[in-house]
This record gives C-alpha cells, sequence and structure tokens, in this order.
C-alpha cells in the first residue's frame, strides 16, 4: 500500500512536479490505483501495469463512497496528566566536538514511577535538565496528578538526569529515589554535576537529599538497574557509564554499587566485575536469570558494542559470556532493550532498539559503520573520525568543514573540497597518526529481537516499521488480552548533525506478538498513536483503573495517550 499527496502548488510562486510516481519494484501490475479527487469523489483502476504514466480526469470519477465506521482505536490521545514543561538548556555540542554524528546533551525526560505516600495509588517522577530540575507527581483520588512541593532541591539545578529509579534504599519498606547524572552540555571532565544523587522517603512522600551516600561517580550516566545480585536481602545497583564530556566516544566507567550500610552504597566493581571499568559507552542494561539458577545476570547495550552477557556465579562475581550466547558479536548503535518472554518457552528473551535504517549511516558484517577515535593534533581534545562506505570503499563520513573545525591542521594538507572528496582515512592520517588510535565498529542498526533458546539467543529481524527511526524507547504489554507479549516502541532523533539532518518518521508504534516470537505491526489508524518529537521515555500509569500511556518528549514535556481496551 502507497499513498501520495497532489499539492504541486506551494507557496508564492512555487511548484513541483504535478506527477505522482510510485516505484513498484520487481511488481510487473499493480493490483489497483485509487483516486480521491477534493470534493469526495473516487476514480478507481485496476490491474495497472507498470512502466507507464496515467492520467486521470476528476470527470471520470464515480460518486463519493458510503463512508465505513472508523476502526476501534487502542489508544487514544488526552490532555496530558503531566504539566510538567521539558526545556533544554540550550548547548550546542557541535561547538564543543564538531565531528559527533549527535548532540548527546538531550537525554530526557525520563520517567519512574511508584507509590511512594503508601495511598496505593502511582506517582511519577519525571527527570529533568540543567537549569531545570525534575519534579514529582502524586496522584490523587480523583485522578489527577499534582507536583509535589516538598521535592525541590537547588544544590541539583546544574544537575541532568539520565536515569532515575524507585527502589527501597534503606529497608524500611517505602520508595526511595536514585537519580542517574548524565548529559553532556557545557559540563568539565570530573564536574561535580555528574555525580549521581540519592534521595530518602520518609514513608509519605518527602524525600530527603542524602550528600554522602554515593561513591564518587563524575562521568555521565544513562541507566540504573536493581537486583538483589548476592541473594543477600539487599538490593545492589549497576549504572551504566555513557559519556564524559568532551571526550566522546571514550569507553566510559560502569558500576556496580552494593549496600554496605542503610543507604549507603560502595562501589565494588573492580571486585566483582572489574570488565565494567571500560565496557563502553554504555545506554541501557537489565537484570535477568539467562541460565535458570536463580541467580540474576547481567545483560548491557551501549553505542558501537555489542550485547554484552555476564553470568553470575553465586553473587561473588561475574563472568564475561558474551560469546557463548552469541554466535556472531555485532556491534549496533544500541539504546534500549526490554526484556519478556515473548515466545512462551519459559526463557527470557530481548528487545534490542537501534539507530534503525532509514538514514545513510548503513552498516552489514563486510561493510561495517567505523569509528576511530584519538587526540589526532595533541591539542588535548578527542577526535572521533566516523567512516562509511560508500560504493564498496570506506570514506570519512564528515565533510571537509567538520574535519578542519575538529582538525585544524588538516586545513593544509587538504586546501579545498576536490583535495578531500576522494580521501580515505588512511589519506587523511599516516600510520604513525593511526598508531594508538582506537578503533569502533557497528555492523548492525536494524532494531531486533533476540530469542532465547536456553543457551544462546537468536537474531530475528523487527518488521520493517521498527526500523524507521533510532528507538529510545520500549514499553511490553498485552494489549489485546490474548495471554501473548506486545510492545510498544518510540523513538526519532532531531539533534543530529546537518549531514544527517533530522530523523522523526516514528509516531510510535505498537507491535502484537503472536506468542511464537513474530511479531505484526499495528498500523497508526488502528493503535491511535500520532506521538511527534524525539521520545526518551515510555511508561504505563493507572488511574481509576484505565491505563494510560505516558510519553517523555524531549525539550517539550509529557503527552498522554488512553488505552480504550480495559
Amino acid at each position: 500500500m502507497q499513498y501520495l499527496e497532489q499539492m504541486p502548488t506551494r507557496g508564492y510562486q512555487s511548484s513541483v512536479t504535478t506527477r505522482l510516481h510510485f516505484g513498484l519494484g520487481n511488481a510487473s501490475v499493480a493490483d489497483s490505483v485509487r483516486v480521491v479527487w477534493p470534493l469526495g469523489q473516487v476514480t478507481l483502476l485496476k490491474n495497472i501495469k507498470a512502466n507507464q504514466v496515467i492520467n486521470v480526469a476528476e470527470e471520470s470519477s464515480k460518486s463519493r463512497p458510503t463512508s465505513s465506521p472508523a476502526p476501534s482505536k487502542v489508544f487514544s490521545p488526552v490532555e496530558s496528566l503531566i504539566s510538567y514543561e521539558h526545556v533544554e538548556y540550550g548547548s550546542n555540542d557541535f561547538q564543543r566536538q564538531p565531528l559527533l554524528k549527535t548532540m548527546l546533551s538531550p537525554v530526557g525526560p525520563v520517567m519512574a514511577t511508584a507509590d511512594v505516600n503508601g495511598d496505593k495509588l502511582t506517582d511519577v517522577f519525571v527527570g529533568g535538565v540543567k537549569e531545570n530540575p525534575g519534579k514529582l507527581y502524586l496522584q490523587t483520588a480523583n485522578g489527577t496528578l499534582t507536583p509535589s512541593v516538598s521535592f525541590n532541591f537547588k544544590e541539583d539545578f546544574s544537575c541532568t538526569d539520565g536515569d532515575a529509579l524507585f527502589f527501597d534504599a534503606d529497608k524500611d519498606g517505602d520508595s526511595d529515589l536514585y537519580i542517574a547524572s548524565g548529559g553532556y552540555h557545557d559540563y568539565q571532565k570530573n564536574d561535580k554535576a555528574l555525580q549521581d544523587r540519592l534521595y530518602l522517603n520518609n514513608g509519605a512522600g518527602r524525600f530527603t537529599r542524602q550528600a554522602d551516600a554515593l561513591p564518587q561517580m563524575l562521568n555521565a550516566k544513562s541507566c540504573v538497574r536493581a537486583a538483589d545480585i548476592d541473594r543477600d536481602g539487599d538490593l545492589e545497583l549497576f549504572v551504566g557509564g555513557r559519556v564524559m564530556p568532551g571526550e566522546y566516544p571514550v569507553a566510559q566507567q560502569s558500576y556496580i554499587l552494593d549496600s554496605d550500610r542503610p543507604a549507603h552504597f560502595k562501589n565494588i566493581t573492580q571486585t566483582i566485575l572489574p570488565e565494567l571499568i571500560n565496557a563502553g559507552m554504555i545506554t541501557d542494561a537489565a537484570w535477568v536469570d539467562l541460565n535458570k539458577d536463580s541467580w540474576p545476570d547481567l545483560i548491557i547495550v551501549g553505542e558501537f558494542m555489542p550485547v554484552r552477557v555476564f553470568i553470575n556465579e553465586n553473587g561473588k562475581k561475574f563472568r564475561d559470556a558474551t560469546k557463548s550466547w552469541f554466535d556472531v558479536n555485532e556491534g549496533g548503535l544500541w539504546n534500549k532493550i526490554a526484556i519478556a518472554d515473548f515466545d512462551n518457552d519459559g526463557n527470557m528473551d530481548i528487545l534490542a532498539g537501534n539507530f534503525g535504517i532509514n538514514s545513510q549511516l548503513k552498516s552489514s558484517p563486510a561493510e561495517p559503520l567505523e569509528l576511530t577515535y584519538k587526540d589526532f593534533d595533541n591539542n588535548g581534545s578527542i577526535d572521533p573520525i566516523l567512516a562509511y562506505y560508500v560504493q564498496g570503499k570506506s570514506y570519512p563520513f564528515a565533510g571537509r568543514d567538520e574535519m578542519v573545525n575538529q582538525i585544524g591542521v588538516l586545513k593544509r594538507k587538504f586546501p579545498d573540497y576536490g583535495s578531500y572528496a576522494t580521501a580515505t582515512v588512511t589519506d587523511i592520517f599516516s600510520p604513525g597518526d593511526l598508531k594508538g588510535a582506537t578503533l569502533l565498529s557497528a555492523t548492525e542498526l536494524r532494531t531486533v529481537y533476540y530469542k532465547n533458546t536456553g543457551s544462546k539467543f537468536e537474531k530475528r529481524i523487527l518488521p520493517q516499521e521498527a526500523q524507521f527511526a533510532p528507538v529510545y524507547a520500549i514499553e511490553v504489554f498485552d494489549y489485546n488480552r490474548d495471554g501473548n507479549p506486545d510492545f510498544a516502541i518510540a523513538g526519532n532523533q532531531s539533534a543530529n548533525c546537518v549531514k544527517i539532518g533530522v530523523i522523526d518518521a516514528s509516531y510510535g508504534q505498537l507491535f502484537a506478538g503472536d506468542g511464537k516470537g513474530n511479531f505484526k505491526y499495528i498500523p497508526q489508524p488502528i493503535s491511535g498513536l500520532s506521538i511527534t518529537g524525539d521520545v526518551k521515555s515510555l511508561k504505563f500509569l493507572t488511574i481509576k483503573g484505565r491505563r494510560y500511556l505516558l510519553a517523555g518528549i524531549n525539550n517539550f514535556g509529557i503527552v498522554t495517550y488512553r488505552m480504550n481496551i480495559k
């Protein structure tokens, strides 16, 4: 099914072609061509051969057909339940590192949910950004969400919230709040604004900031996940290190934090999982018992790295088991994962949200996307050189202007655009320059489903609609009540370099699972989703017995969809 609208005149003395072009690929015949004219009349042509121009006149149309009833929608947009306005600080990351492909500052708004005041109603924390702090919204008996006046911490005014998690940190039976500090902005290396924060709940929804509860963790983080990894009754935390501002794409330290006393955590990464000290640019993680030994194992994903699996060995150490769980370790630009048993075989599977294939960036094992980085001009700034294949040959992705803005000494080597146009990475940098450089690669950009067979993950590509844009949010639920897990995804990425442009083809997509690991895209007119903007988070919230889907949109706020199927 293809749809085009004829609107050739687009402004004062401006026009585009009056021809509508439909590409049929290998098909030799189109089943039908249906033209709906402005007044509602319809012209229907059948069995149209390919490779021809057809002239259709409105005089050939028939009377307007009787309209069929609109399909019932899964979701309907409603007035937002949360009034929070998310306003970005306004940083331009490309001024700091001109060779970035995407700005790293826009990371929110993130969301976390819990009953914080013991009234059996779910409350919502919405993460903030530098100079626009996050807020806690309390659900009331009449179904509204009101901001908590007591959740106001001026000392965190300069922080950006990379993730948030409610969990019981002091074992008093209520939900405390951990906020992982992220962002890029104008933060300096080891900036105090990058320190994570822990807030203790008094049981009535009033929180107190614990200044010395966490070890020093001065890099930008992306996620925080809790599990009792040693089965001692206390929750340990995995905290994913994303980037050090100004040093993209240097691998960052991630952390495992252990509670040595109530509401106080120490860093045990070096002892229990030292690979996390430079695991990469982590974007998401999950605790899940993969081998069914009752010990939670760890799955991590990130940018320019494969999906990695670490097996918990009786709570004392973790073993890197990535190679045994994946036949091929494919690097990707992974943003998000979700865990569920999608094929009802008792094993937990993975949905892995990736960059998508709706851009000029392509990758495969034979022609990977490659990122080489080093301080090539010795000026104290990391230079990330992205390269991609064009007609079988790898070229730097950045144009000459971006390249010389980052590495000024190259202006003499490439005085004009012609000299730079055919240059490869090895033409730009000598073997001596490349010595000591680090090479990262990505061979898979599609969002995928990894089926867990019990000892391995088998990759299956999700439908084409899941590849329209970067995926930053996934929610798993059973929307049609058939007992099989379904899921919704959302994303987009607007803050890209000029050469990539805006990737905003996702309006939030719903996929129905059949319980066997197969998924069907539910068209937008049926799903009812029409989410615009860069979605960074999705959360379900139940109010008065009805479910609502909240979508956190960067530089905007929270939009709300009511689920019509009870």
